[in-house]
C-alpha cells in the first residue's frame, strides 16, 4: 500500500509528512520512503498552538482542531505531489495530529478511578474529505484505555527499521521530548525498551523565543550553546528533576517541560548571573545527560547510538551526546539510509497500515497497556472505500 504519515511534535513547528510504501515480508513488513514533504507553521500559528497547549479555551480548541485538519490535509497532499502521484493513488494516511495536552499518568475521579487522558488535534474527517483517502487518527487513547501511557507509539517502528541481529542499538529522537528505544542484538520486540528521557528541543526552543521575544524560534544549529560553558551547579540541579529519576514506562510532554520550566530556568539564571549562552549549552548537555541517563534502565549493552529528530541539526547536543556516550559510536538516522526528521511521520503511516491490516500497534511493555490493542479511528474516503481497500489489499 502507499500511505502518508502525518506528524507534528510538542515542539509546534509544522507539519511533515512522509509518503511510504509498505508490504508484508517473512520477518516484519517492507518499509520504503518515496516521498517527504515538511509544511512550517506561519510563526503566528505556532504561538497560537504553544497558548492552547496551556490555556486554550473551548472555542480557540474546537478552532484550531478544525483548522489543524486543514493543514494536514495540504501537507499530505504536498508529499503526494512531490512523489508526482495523485489522491487516487494513495490507499491511506496516517495522521498523528498535533498534541496540546498529554496526561499519562491519571487523574483520579470519583466513582471512576484514576482517568488517563490525552489530546491531539488535527481534524481526522477535514484530512479525508480534502484528500479523499480513507485517514487513521487518534492512535494514542486506545492504548491509555488498556492502562497504557499512549506513548511512546514509534518503538515497534523503530524495531522494524534498525534492528540488528549482531548489534545492540539505542535509537534516539531528538523532537521537543527525547526518547529512546533500546534494540538488543536480534529480531523481533524481545527486550524491546523505550520511554520519554526527557526534554530536547522543547526548552531550548522556547528559551529562544522567550529571549528575543519571538524574533527567533530556535538555537540553529546550536550556535548559541557552542558559545557558551556549560554551568555545573545549574546543570546538576537540573538533573536532580524527578521525572529522569523516574522509572519506565513513562512519557511527558509541555505540561512538566513547558512554560513553568521556562520561568524556573530564566529565573535560576539572573539568579546566578549567567551569561545566556551558558544557560543555551547547559540545557543542551541536559538533554544529552538525561538521554544518556537511560542506561540505568536497559539491561545489556549497547554498541552503537543512532540518532533523529530535528535536534540531530543542533550540533551542540550531538556533540554533548557524542561525549556522554563515549566510545560507543553515535550516528544519525542518514548512516542508515533514512531521513532524521521524516522517521515519525513513516512510524504513523506504519501504524496506519498496522491497523488496517488488523494488527496491533503498541508495544505493551514499552507503554504498559495491559494487551496488545488495534489503535487508531478510521475516517472512511466515502462509501466503497472498504472494497477498494480489500482491492489494494488483495494486489499487494
Amino acid at each position: 500500500m502507499k500511505v502518508v504519515g502525518l506528524m507534528s511534535g510538542t515542539s509546534g513547528d509544522g507539519v511533515d509528512a512522509a509518503l511510504v510504501e509498505i508490504g508484508p515480508r517473512r520477518a516484519g513488513l517492507r518499509i520504503k520512503m518515496i516521498a517527504f514533504h515538511p509544511l512550517p507553521y506561519p510563526r503566528s500559528l505556532r504561538q497560537r498552538i504553544l497558548s492552547a497547549s496551556v490555556s486554550g479555551t473551548v472555542s480557540e480548541l474546537c478552532h484550531l482542531n478544525a483548522l489543524l485538519g486543514e493543514w494536514f490535509a495540504n501537507a499530505a497532499l504536498g508529499a503526494i505531489r512531490a512523489a508526482k502521484l495523485h489522491p487516487k493513488d494513495i490507499d491511506l494516511i496516517g495522521s498523528h495530529g498535533q498534541t496540546v495536552h498529554h496526561l499519562p499518568y491519571g487523574v483520579k475521579d470519583a466513582g471512576v478511578g484514576a482517568i488517563r487522558s490525552t489530546f491531539q488535534i488535527a481534524e481526522p474527517a477535514v484530512i479525508a474529505e480534502r484528500t479523499g483517502v480513507t485517514t487513521v487518527a487518534d492512535f494514542r487513547p486506545r492504548d491509555m484505555a488498556a492502562g497504557g501511557q499512549g506513548a511512546p507509539l514509534t518503538p515497534g517502528v523503530h524495531a522494524l527499521l534498525f534492528r540488528h541481529p549482531r548489534r545492540a542499538r539505542l535509537i534516539v529522537n531528538l523532537g521537543g521530548i527525547s526518547n529512546v528505544t533500546y534494540l538488543p542484538r536480534g529480531s523481533g520486540f524481545d527486550g524491546l525498551m523505550a520511554f520519554d528521557t526527557g526534554p530536547a528541543n522543547m526548552v531550548l526552543d522556547g528559551l529562544m523565543a522567550r529571549i528575543t521575544n519571538g524574533r527567533m524560534s530556535m538555537d540553529r544549529e546550536g550556535r548559541g550553546a557552542a558559545r557558551g560553558q556549560v554551568d555545573g551547579r545549574l546543570l546538576a540541579k537540573l538533573l536532580a528533576h524527578p521525572y529522569l529519576s523516574q522509572a519506565p514506562p513513562k512519557s511527558t510532554g509541555r505540561e512538566v517541560f513547558g512554560s513553568k520550566m521556562l520561568d524556573e530556568l530564566l529565573a535560576m539564571q539572573q539568579a546566578q548571573q549567567l551569561p545566556m549562552e551558558n544557560l543555551l549549552a547547559t540545557c543542551s548537555r541536559w538533554t544529552a545527560e538525561a538521554v544518556g541517563s537511560a542506561r540505568r534502565w536497559i539491561r545489556g549493552g549497547i554498541d552503537e547510538v543512532i540518532v533523529g529528530g530535528g535536534g540531530v541539526k543542533n550540533r551542540a547536543i550531538m556533540q554533548h551526546l557524542a561525549d556522554v556516550f563515549a566510545p560507543v559510536p553515535v550516528s544519525a538516522f542518514e548512516s542508515q539510509g533514512w531521513d532524521s526528521k521524516a522517521i515519525e511521520a513513516v512510524a504513523f503511516a506504519v501504524l496506519a497500515y498496522q491497523t488496517v491490516m488488523e494488527q496491533c500497534g503498541n508495544v505493551p511493555s514499552v507503554t504498559g497497556a495491559a494487551h496488545p490493542a488495534l489503535l487508531g479511528c478510521i475516517v472512511p474516503s466515502g462509501p466503497g472505500w472498504l472494497a477498494r481497500l480489500g482491492s489494494s489489499r488483495r494486489r499487494k
